[in-house]
């Protein structure tokens, strides 16, 4: 299948090694340095996964239709990245493969004429140099049919998808995106203090400060009347269970996503852009929750400071000690 994967960077990059090596012809829209090195020696990638170096197609611009558009860029550059190539997506079936919330909403309003799929990547990838990734955690990805797309045109997709990597196939994306955004709650702390996620979930004081800011968000989305999707075989109840227990007992999810992650140190998403000097996707992750809580009236306050303390290392590039993090997003009686 001719497939157009539009960002490679963490996730972006491992699908496109991933589809090449199963006989895809790819095409990878990139940019900077990343492009460069693309076009250079290939795109490398290494872990979990096996080694691939891919020769594929790269690009800074979609210059033609593909039968496969996949949009892996980070939230906040979607809209541009899918303006810049809407030429060439109209009547294009569209994979979005994003966190936060909103990804499929941005997708219908610059692509009306595609189907969309969502896909959710569980996997654990590292882009911290051009033109190479590394899988860290070799998990699965979702997909779900979004608007206007049919069960045939997923399993199509899921089918071609399957060669390349381990697939889950949901019936409820949205339930998987706001599982999804759970998950991504591990990426905050880390991009505030330098340390991998395996380093936070150790800590106990910023362990309980991840908890708690996922039961927030569980909160928040239960007012909302927002579900909780199966993922990885972890059911919404289960995630229900966060919202209500202690957060001595609620650590149990953070401890179960560290231990799937494996012993190699997982630094996050949000850590790496930071890393990169780029922009961070906070706002989509628990500033989504946020958004959602500010909307229905609700209060966040532990989801409001860490999204404020990523914004601060985003301005300053200096990272906070985890005894400062502590002080500076205390959890009140309500919280603990």
């Amino acid at each position: 299948m001719r497939i157009a994967i539009i960002g490679a960077g963490a996730v972006g990059g491992t699908l496109a090694a991933l589809l090449a090596r199963a006989g895809n012809d790819v095409t990878v829209v990139a940019r900077g340095e990343n492009l460069r090195a693309i076009r250079q020696e290939g795109l490398r990638l290494d872990g979990g996964f096996g080694k691939v170096n891919a020769p594929l197609t790269s690009t800074g611009r979609l210059t033609e239709a593909p039968e496969l558009a996949v949009l892996a860029t980070k939230a906040q550059d979607a809209e541009a990245a899918l303006l810049a190539a809407r030429d060439h997506l109209d009547g294009v079936p569209l994979l979005v493969v994003q966190n936060g919330l909103g990804g499929l909403d941005v997708a219908r309003r610059v692509a009306p004429a595609s189907p969309l799929l969502g896909g959710l990547a569980l996997f654990a990838a590292s882009f911290l140099e051009a033109g190479h990734v590394t899988v860290t955690g070799p998990n699965p990805m979702i997909v779900g049919a979004g608007p206007d797309a049919d069960r045939a045109l997923l399993d199509r997709v899921v089918a071609v998808l399957r060669d390349a990597l381990p697939i889950e196939v949901t019936d409820d994306i949205e339930g998987a995106q706001w599982t999804k955004l759970l998950i991504n709650h591990v990426n905050a702390l880390p991009a505030i203090t330098g340390l991998s996620v395996q380093e936070v979930v150790a800590d106990p004081a910023l362990r309980r400060i991840m908890t708690a800011s996922m039961r927030e968000t569980v909160r928040i989305a239960r007012r909302a009347g927002a579900r909780f999707a199966r993922v990885q075989g972890v059911s919404g109840r289960v995630l229900q269970m966060v919202g209500v227990l202690p957060l001595t007992l609620g650590a149990f999810f953070p401890r179960l996503l560290a231990r799937r992650m494996g012993s190699v140190p997982n630094p996050g998403s949000t850590l790496q852009s930071i890393r990169r000097g780029q922009l961070t996707e906070i706002d989509y992750l628990n500033g989504a929750a946020v958004e959602v809580a500010t909307r229905i009236g609700m209060p966040s306050p532990v989801n409001s400071a860490i999204v404020a303390l990523v914004h601060e290392v985003e301005r300053t590039t200096v990272f906070v000690p985890p005894a400062d993090v502590a002080r500076r997003i205390p959890l009140s009686p309500v919280s603990i």
